[in-house]
């Protein structure tokens, strides 16, 4: 019988406000501020030090579930999640559990086997703990540093049903609650910096089966490679064990990158292991539903929503779609080139540029589209150029790469190096006929039936205007040409 994994994750994302959840110490790039210099008596759990809830921090987390097709609750209330860790200074983190800020939302997955809807069980309002940093010293000894710059960042808690059914779709939904979180604003998806970070609950069961088996949870996951191993690697375990007609233990694991493998670190808790209770220092959080659709109003198109319209609008394939839509930088890039390049070009022409020409440069330089030195309006005006036929295709390449080299226009470039493609007739005929007269066995091959020979004296009537004659007529004048002396030898 065939085994089918059930998979759900968690994901915590930091919102990047500019004060953390309860108190008002700046949020700072924890990998490269001065350890524990953003750190209040707040934040650093002092006694007397009372929490006061971020308004920004609640307005982003209300506007990603809103995007996820949430229900808003009016009412949430924040609650004590008591455990105990080194970088935890109050000795619990102050989440929600009971009432969220809101419930029952979808998000939209893409597949090889096409489209899902993967449910969003809550999105909930935390602190995020503080770091830890191991230390190995002389002879042995092994002691771990705290920095509290983190503690206290407000971070957004999104949790799925257990909906997806393989690597593919677990992978597929982090990658599209990324898009989205940087589509809203509200974080900057630099999974290397630990902003985002996924956990993911993985069972096995026979296929065809309903039941909803002993799960165990991955945690701290901050790639996407790292899930896509890390769960791929512990469903061939459970997997084994479900064969062998062993139980599978219910455990938190870690994924221990450098062996390729999942490892336990403890049982795993249940909500009764961390004693929930409504945080005393806070009240209920209470948000108006006037408040509320106004921020909804702020919401911008999302990436599904654009990834439709580029198909029905724009006349793209879902591939073309899928990667301008990938990155909003990208998809208002290519709208403004759009805008700027019609009626002369058509948005698909526009649409291969980018995602060939300018990618490929952009990937060469290790640069996104943001550092480009070719705006919008200027790769508009070099497509318009050849749309025009001032110059061809492979010399809009060449002038491409020396706009994006040095931040010229294509006026400048084509002008500076005498690269105005040539379509005067005369011009070509000339060409064409020298050609002909050196390559007279070639042509009594071609008079003799083998149509294919006109495409090796194309290439070399090319190659004599040194690639600058326009290639439509250079292939009109070619063909009359050859016409012309079949014609005569016939009558001949």
């Amino acid at each position: 019988m065939e085994i089918e994994p059930v998979i759900g994750l968690e994901v915590h994302a930091e919102l990047n406000t500019r004060s953390k959840m309860f108190c008002a110490c700046p949020v700072v790039d924890a990998t490269t501020a001065e350890p524990n210099t953003a750190v209040c008596p707040v934040c650093a759990a002092m006694p007397g030090a009372l929490p006061v809830v971020n308004k920004e921090a609640v307005a982003k987390g209300i506007k990603v579930a809103l995007a996820l097709g949430c229900a808003i609750n009016t009412v949430s209330i924040f609650a004590r999640k008591n455990y105990f860790y080194p970088d935890l200074p109050k000795g619990y983190q102050i989440s929600q559990y009971e009432l969220p800020l809101a419930e029952h939302g979808t998000l939209t997955i893409r597949t090889s086997a096409g489209e899902r809807q993967i449910r969003v069980r809550r999105v909930h309002l935390e602190e995020d703990t503080g770091k830890l940093t191991h230390v190995h010293g002389e002879n042995g000894a092994a002691y771990s540093l705290v920095d509290l710059n983190r503690a206290g960042v407000p971070l957004l808690e999104i949790v799925s049903e257990p909906d997806m059914r393989s690597v593919e779709e677990a992978k597929a939904y982090a990658v599209a609650l990324r898009q989205v979180l940087r589509y809203l604003g509200v974080n900057s998806g630099d999974m290397e910096k630990g902003v985002i970070r996924f956990e993911a609950n993985v069972s096995v069961r026979w296929k065809g089966s309903e039941a909803l088996n002993t799960r165990t949870e991955i945690k701290n996951l901050n790639s996407f490679r790292a899930l896509e191993q890390a769960v791929m690697q512990e469903i061939a375990r459970q997997s084994e064990l479900l064969r062998r007609g062993e139980p599978v233990v219910q455990q938190t694991m870690g994924w221990d990158d450098a062996r390729g493998v999942t490892v336990p670190q403890r049982s795993k808790e249940e909500a009764h292991d961390y004693r929930y209770f409504p945080e005393p220092d806070l009240p209920p959080l209470e948000v108006s539903p006037r408040w509320v659709e106004a921020l909804r109003a702020e919401l911008p198109e999302l990436p599904q929503a654009r990834f439709r319209r580029f198909q029905e609008a724009y006349g793209l394939t879902a591939y073309a779609a899928e990667v301008l839509t990938a990155e909003q930088a990208v998809a208002d890039y290519f709208e403004e080139a759009v805008e700027a390049a019609a009626p002369e070009v058509s948005p698909p022409t526009v649409a291969n540029w980018i995602t060939g020409e300018l990618f490929g440069l952009l990937n060469q330089a290790g640069a996104d589209i943001g550092a480009a030195k070719v705006s919008p309006r200027a790769l508009a005006d070099l497509l318009r150029r050849i749309a025009g036929g001032e110059i061809n295709n492979n010399t809009g390449k060449s002038v491409l790469a020396e706009m994006f080299a040095g931040g010229k226009g294509a006026a400048e470039i084509i002008a500076a190096r005498g690269l105005r493609q040539v379509s005067d007739e005369a011009a070509i005929q000339g060409w064409v006929e020298e050609v002909l007269a050196a390559h007279p066995g070639e042509l009594e091959t071609y008079l003799k039936g083998k149509e294919g020979v006109a495409n090796f004296l194309f290439g070399q009537v090319m190659r004599l205007a040194r690639g600058q004659a326009n290639p439509q007529v250079v292939r009109q004048v070619l063909m009359k040409n050859l016409q012309e002396r079949r014609r005569s030898l016939d009558e001949g």
